[in-house]
């Protein structure tokens, strides 16, 4: 797909975007995004597509570090509930628990037991979000072991993009089939009825975006806000305010 393409489209979705978060904010709904997937398949390029046009006091990306020495001793979700949206918002999760079923797991960050105990609680946390009135959407993004290559070599040759291949992305080459095994166990014991995944083919990452954003406003059940016109105010008179002279201020350098 031709870049401006993708941006003629975007344009469009991402009017619709705005439309569905006013209703969200209006209704009171609670929404979760998660983004799970493939390092350089596509999710940071997706989630940033999503949230540009949005007001950020509403909408949140959460992308957390690496646990505490104190977070690693609490109940595995609690730092993540921390994140969960209030009333009128939407909470996009930049990788989320899911951390657990797939790095971790294939990393050795977490032992055996705590890895199935994740597998066996995680669709029963998830239907306790979803009673609660939250409405969770999960989305993998999928890339082939070629594409994948070939964004990496890009990001390598990239100076501002070489920042997204972090020690952990380099480590994870080396363990393409254990994350592949890693995550259909993950698809097989969390993948429900009351939550699936969704799996996004990310080879074509403008159209993964696109198909993506098209997807995710098709399950949210907005329509359109009523907004009063608004007409500006009358600036207030100045009765005699002069602003200090130009040259007491200290501007920028103006290079370009």
């Amino acid at each position: 797909m031709r870049r401006k393409d993708e941006a003629s489209e975007l344009e469009k979705l991402q009017i619709e975007l705005v439309h569905m978060l006013d209703w969200i904010r209006k209704s009171g709904h609670r929404l979760v995004v998660i983004f799970e997937g493939r390092d350089a398949a596509g999710k940071g390029g997706t989630i940033k597509r999503i949230v540009d046009p949005l007001n950020p006091r509403f909408c949140k990306v959460v992308a957390l570090p690496a646990p505490t020495e104190r977070e690693r001793t609490q109940w595995y979700f609690q730092r993540y509930v921390d994140h969960l949206p209030a009333g009128g918002e939407m909470v996009v999760f930049d990788r989320s628990w899911y951390n657990r079923a797939g790095v971790e797991r294939v990393m050795g960050f977490c032992t055996d037991a705590e890895y199935w105990e994740f597998l066996r609680t995680a669709p029963d946390f998830e239907r306790m979000l979803i009673r609660s009135g939250i409405q969770l959407v999960k989305y993998w993004f999928s890339v082939s072991d070629e594409e994948q290559e070939k964004r990496f070599q890009s990001r390598l040759n990239d100076p501002a993009r070489r920042w997204k291949l972090s020690p952990m992305d380099l480590e994870s080459r080396r363990h393409w089939v254990d994350y592949s095994r890693a995550k259909d166990i993950m698809i097989e014991h969390t993948s429900t009825p009351d939550s699936p995944w969704w799996e996004v083919d990310a080879d074509d990452k403008r159209r993964a975006r696109l198909n993506c954003i098209s997807h995710l406003l098709s399950l949210v059940p907005y329509e359109a806000v009523h907004h009063e016109a608004l007409e500006l105010p009358k600036r207030q008179d100045d009765n005699g305010y002069r602003r200090p002279p130009i040259d007491a201020l200290h501007w920028i350098p103006t290079p370009y």
